[in-house]
């Protein structure tokens, strides 16, 4: 290979600085000025293929389903003149809606939102997840957690999708059964 002198090589560095600095100026002054077009590739990507075993479906309530239930929860408590508060959260233990009754102490809205997410995470009604802190009483230190009835899961299929917490009744007996009508609501 053949070697350059000092002239050409500083010569060649000053074209490669200038070409480069007039591209980026180019590629800045184009980016300021029009919006850019999405590549082809992020096209593909956004057509996956569900049955690619790197995916997975999940079923979650829309906001007007989850502020259905929280509303025939909150009706099912005027009924019987009790003042609750209702929440549900999703799969993941996300809050979708709150309501606090008219009247409901300033507890209960916190209180709805651990009862759901509780039955939401073990998938089962809160009244029989308090049942087995006999066997483990650690269970009550899990964070975000209230093992108060209360609590119901919203399933599909047996797999739970959301939860609805009430809390605010005398009992959580009734808190649970205002719960289970949200639940209920979601059939209709």
């Amino acid at each position: 290979m053949k070697k350059l002198s000092l002239r050409a090589r500083v010569l060649t560095g000053t074209v490669a600085v200038a070409a480069l600095g007039a591209g980026t100026f180019g590629a800045v002054s184009a980016s300021a000025s029009a919006p850019a077009a999405a590549p082809a590739a992020n096209a593909a990507a956004v057509k996956a293929d569900t049955a690619n075993r790197n995916l997975q479906q999940s079923t979650h309530l829309t906001v007007a389903a989850a502020t259905k239930a929280a509303q025939a929860t909150l009706d099912a408590a005027k009924k019987e003149n009790q003042r609750v508060s209702v929440a549900v959260v999703d799969r993941n233990g996300n809050t979708i809606v709150t309501l606090r009754g008219d009247g409901a102490g300033p507890q209960s809205p916190e209180s709805a939102v651990k009862k759901a997410f509780t039955a939401v995470s073990w998938n089962a009604p809160t009244s029989e997840l308090a049942g087995r802190l006999e066997q483990a009483p650690n269970l009550k230190d899990i964070p975000g957690t209230l093992f108060l009835a209360g609590g119901a899961p919203v399933q599909v299929k047996g797999a739970p999708v959301a939860g609805i917490g009430v809390a605010g009744a005398p009992s959580g007996d009734l808190d649970e059964k205002f719960a289970q009508a949200g639940v209920a609501s979601l059939a209709r």
